[in-house]
C-alpha cells in the first residue's frame, strides 16, 4: 500500500480511534490536541479514555513509528519534516440550548490549516457537523490561505460505537466520502484501501446528511420499540418475542430493537436534536424526530414510575443503581440515562447509591451531589429497597444474587436494559419487574 502522511485534530473517541487505526493500517500519522495533559499523557503511554483495544492499537503503532502526537496544527502538519497530505477535524461540535451545534472549534481548526498548509492537502470533517458546513470550511481556508496552497475539502462521517470503536474502524460496513474533487475522492479511496470495504462517494451535502439521518433512525427504532414495550406492559405481551419477529424480517432487521430505558451517549441526543434544528432552520417540520426524543426521555422515567408502584413513597427509601455509562465497554457519562434517572430519585426524596465497573470517577463528575458512588455492587445493593440495573455490563448477570437478595431489605429488582432472566430472578425470592416483559 501507499503510505499516506495523515495530521488528525482531535484527540477524543472519533480523532484517537481514527489516527491509532489509520497507523495501525500502515498510514503516517500525527494526531493533534490543543490539551497539553491529554498530549503528555498519549506521548507517556497513558491512554486518556475507555476503549477495548484501543490501548493495543496505540501503543503498536507508536511503537512502530507510525503514530505521534503534538500540540499544535502547524507541527502537526510538518511534523519530522514530512507534509500532510490529509487533515482530519475531529473536534468536538457541543450542542447548544436550541439544538444547534457550536461550531467554533471547527473554524478555528479550519483557519489553522491554512495558515499551515505548504502543499495540496485534502481537508476533512470527520466530526459529526450539519450539512452546509462544507461551504463554510472551504469559505473559512480560502480566506486565510494567503500562500494560494491548493486544496480541497471533504466529509468523512465516522459510524463508530463506543465500546466497540476499534473493530468498527477496522472492519466498517462501509465508509463514505463526500467530495466534489476527483483527486479528492482518489486520494481518500487510497488511504482507506487497507480496510478492504464499500467506499461510498458522494457530494459534501449528502454525506453530512448520511451521519445525522443513520443516527436519526437507529433513534427511532430504539424509541418505536421501547413504545411497543410499554404496549407489552398493559396488555402481557413479551417484547422480546415481538422484537424477535420484527427482526426476522429482512426489510426491519434486529438490531436496534432490543427495549430499555432509553438510548444515551453523545451521539444520538445530540445528532438526533441538530437534525430537527437543521430541518427547522430549511423550512420542513421533522415532527417524527420530536417524537423519537419526546419517547426516550419519557422511557428513563421507567425506572421511577415502577419503583413508585412498588415501594409507594420514595422519601427515606434506599435504590441501588447498577451501571452508570450509558452503555457497556464504556466510561462516557454524556446524556447518560443514570443522570436524569438519579435526579428524578433524589427529588422524590430517595437515598441513591450506584456502582459502574469503569465510569465512577467520571460519574462522580456529572451526577447529583447526593448520590453515592460505591466501590463494589455488594457494598451498592446492602440495604437497599430496590436495585435497579441501569446499563447491561456482564458482569452483573454473574452476581451472587442469593447474597443480594439477602443483603436487601426489600430483594426488588428494576431491570431497565432487561440483563436477567425474570423466572430465576423470581425464584430466588426478588420481586422483579423488567421492560416489556410478564
Amino acid at each position: 500500500m501507499n503510505k499516506i502522511n495523515i495530521c488528525v485534530v482531535g484527540t477524543g473517541y472519533v480523532g484517537l480511534v481514527t489516527g491509532a487505526c489509520l497507523a495501525h493500517v500502515g498510514h503516517r500519522v500525527v494526531c493533534v490536541d490543543s490539551d497539553t495533559k491529554k498530549i503528555s499523557a498519549l506521548k507517556a503511554g497513558k491512554i486518556p479514555i475507555y476503549e477495548p483495544g484501543l490501548e493495543k492499537v496505540v501503543l503498536g503503532a507508536v511503537r512502530k513509528k507510525r503514530l505521534f502526537f503534538c500540540k499544535s496544527i502547524a507541527e502537526g502538519m510538518h511534523h519530522g519534516g514530512e507534509a500532510a497530505q490529509v487533515v482530519f477535524i475531529a473536534v468536538g461540535t457541543p450542542p447548544r440550548a436550541d439544538g444547534s451545534a457550536d461550531l467554533s472549534f471547527i473554524e478555528n481548526v479550519a483557519r489553522e490549516i491554512a495558515v499551515s498548509m505548504s502543499a495540496y492537502t485534502v481537508v476533512v470533517e470527520k466530526s459529526t457537523v450539519p450539512v452546509e458546513t462544507g461551504e463554510w470550511i472551504v469559505k473559512t481556508v480560502n480566506r486565510y490561505n494567503k500562500k494560494n496552497v491548493p486544496f480541497d475539502v471533504a466529509s468523512n462521517p465516522e459510524f463508530l460505537r463506543e465500546g466497540s470503536a476499534v473493530g468498527d474502524f477496522l472492519k466498517p460496513d462501509r465508509v463514505v466520502v463526500g467530495t466534489n474533487s476527483q483527486k479528492a475522492a482518489q486520494l481518500l479511496k487510497q488511504l482507506y484501501a487497507p480496510l478492504k470495504c464499500p467506499v461510498l462517494i458522494t457530494d459534501i451535502k449528502s454525506s453530512e446528511l448520511i451521519k445525522h439521518a443513520s443516527n436519526s433512525f437507529l433513534a427511532a427504532k430504539i424509541s418505536f420499540i421501547n413504545a411497543v414495550a410499554n404496549l407489552c406492559e398493559r396488555t402481557g405481551a413479551n417484547v422480546e418475542d415481538v422484537a424477535k419477529g420484527m427482526g426476522m424480517d429482512k426489510r426491519i432487521g434486529a438490531s436496534f430493537l432490543k427495549a430499555g430505558i432509553g438510548f444515551g451517549g453523545f451521539c444520538f441526543p445530540k445528532d438526533l436534536e441538530a437534525f430537527h434544528w437543521i430541518s427547522r432552520q430549511k423550512g420542513y417540520d421533522f415532527s417524527m424526530l420530536r417524537a423519537v426524543k419526546e419517547v426516550n426521555e419519557e422511557q428513563k422515567m421507567w425506572v421511577v414510575r415502577r419503583a413508585e408502584e412498588e415501594l409507594w413513597n420514595l422519601g427515606g427509601k434506599t435504590v441501588a443503581m447498577l451501571g452508570l455509562a450509558f452503555k457497556p465497554d464504556t466510561d462516557d457519562m454524556r446524556f447518560a440515562p443514570s443522570i436524569d434517572i438519579a435526579r428524578a430519585l433524589i427529588e422524590r426524596g430517595a437515598i441513591v447509591r450506584a456502582y459502574d465497573p469503569v465510569s465512577s470517577e467520571n460519574a462522580a463528575k456529572v451526577l447529583p451531589p447526593e448520590v453515592k458512588i460505591c466501590r463494589t455492587p455488594y457494598e451498592c445493593v446492602a440495604d437497599a429497597d430496590c436495585l435497579a440495573v441501569i446499563t447491561e455490563w456482564p458482569e452483573f448477570k454473574e452476581l451472587n444474587f442469593k447474597k443480594v437478595a439477602e443483603s436487601m431489605r426489600h430483594p426488588f429488582i428494576l431491570d431497565g436494559r432487561n440483563l436477567l432472566c425474570p423466572a430465576t430472578m423470581r425464584a430466588q425470592g426478588f420481586t422483579y419487574r423488567s421492560v416489556g416483559r410478564p
